[in-house]
């Protein structure tokens, strides 16, 4: 199959992720793929053998329609059976592709709970019948974009983000170096908490949890990430007099040994799409307390603690049993290991994608049925 996956950009994002770990499985299984990106600058690694192709989408009328004549030429020479999209404007844009040349399936991927105003819902709503399919990462997000009229319910399904869970899993020897590494002592409990320093990662609401849960000091908090609220942080951090026992670490790339290290994992958002890093966490055997934002409860419910968004006195109270517990056993881990990699492993949602690819370029079943079969594994 010939799978052209469309992205609005290629930054160090959950998205942009999500589609280099596709193109890597469909690669590995044999598929012909492409990547186009609206906008230049690539901060990832894709596969070896893909065929690449950057624009510089400027938001006029005019810059708009020249990016999609761009894509086109490079459709009708490459000959997709597929183009699937990933985040608005991508997905905008591949519905307007399916008004100036022939594909034989289009599918939509939105990522994010909340995909915009009233603007783009309308625009979402307008082009809705271009695209065979629209699919929502998270079961709340799709939820949402009914109820805005974004899309009918019979065309829109949810179908999860996955990640290498091979990359994620418990290992004892990892765990004793990272935490040398950071100058942890074998009694110290490590709390981490892993994204963008943005406001709706609420890392500030984290750190006055981390303050009122009171653990005592050999209990530290570390966030790893970048982003503006950084200083904000900082003044956060020095106002509760933690200096000492709250760190934030900057960009990391040894993520999957930093969850090795935690005692526990932390996510205060109050939005999100589906954040796989509470994922990575439970792969790599690392108890979680989260909140509640949108496809966070399908990761861990029945094997983490989920508190209400905008609780902070909840989500000290989460923090302060979580870490007195402690990580458990390799028991415990194996569980949430294996809790994580039956449902997230991206072999097994490629596989599912493939599927859908096929059915909808042979166009053999109302989409409506096709849907419903596509999402039953996730329910």
């Amino acid at each position: 199959m010939r799978i052209l996956l469309l992205i609005t950009c290629l930054q160090l994002g959950g998205a942009e992720q999500q589609v280099a770990a596709l193109a890597l499985q469909y690669r590995s299984l044999g598929h012909a793929v492409s990547v186009v990106s609206l906008m230049p600058g690539c901060e990832l690694t894709l596969p070896e053998g893909i065929e690449l192709l950057m624009l510089n989408m400027r938001k006029t009328p005019a810059a708009l329609l020249a990016t999609l004549m761009q894509i086109r030429q490079f459709v009708l020479r490459w000959r997709p059976d597929v183009v699937h999209s990933h985040m608005v404007h991508a997905n905008l844009m591949a519905r307007l592709l399916t008004r100036v040349c022939t594909v034989p399936a289009t599918i939509c991927t939105a990522h994010n709970y909340f995909e915009g105003g009233a603007l783009r819902m309308l625009a979402y709503r307008l082009t809705d019948r271009w695209a065979d399919l629209t699919t929502q990462v998270s079961d709340e997000g799709r939820q949402r974009m009914i109820d805005v009229r974004a899309a009918p319910a019979s065309r829109i399904i949810y179908v999860p983000n996955g990640f290498d869970t091979t990359r994620y899993r418990p290992s004892a020897g990892q765990r004793a170096a990272t935490r040398a590494e950071l100058g942890l002592h074998p009694d110290d409990r490590l709390v981490l908490n892993v994204g963008r320093l943005v406001a709706d990662k609420a890392q500030t609401a984290l750190i006055d949890a981390f303050a009122q849960a009171s653990l005592g000091d050999r209990t530290v908090l570390m966030i790893a990430g970048e982003g503006p609220q950084r200083d904000a942080l900082a003044q956060r951090i020095e106002h509760h007099g933690l200096s000492a026992r709250v760190l934030l670490l900057g960009k990391r790339m040894d993520v999957p040994a930093l969850l090795n290290a935690a005692d526990l994992f932390v996510l205060s958002s109050v939005i999100e799409g589906m954040p796989l890093v509470v994922g990575e966490a439970l792969s790599s055997g690392c108890p979680v307390v989260a909140t509640d934002a949108s496809g966070v409860p399908a990761m861990v419910r029945g094997i983490g603690t989920l508190v209400p968004r905008g609780d902070t006195p909840a989500l000290a109270r989460a923090i302060r049993d979580a870490v007195s517990q402690g990580r458990g056993g390799p028991a415990d881990e194996a569980a949430r290991h294996k809790h994580i990699a039956t449902r997230f492993n991206i072999e097994l949602i490629a596989r599912d994608w493939l599927r859908l690819y096929a059915r909808y370029a042979r166009a053999s079943a109302p989409a409506q049925v096709e849907a419903t079969d596509a999402a039953a594994r996730y329910r």
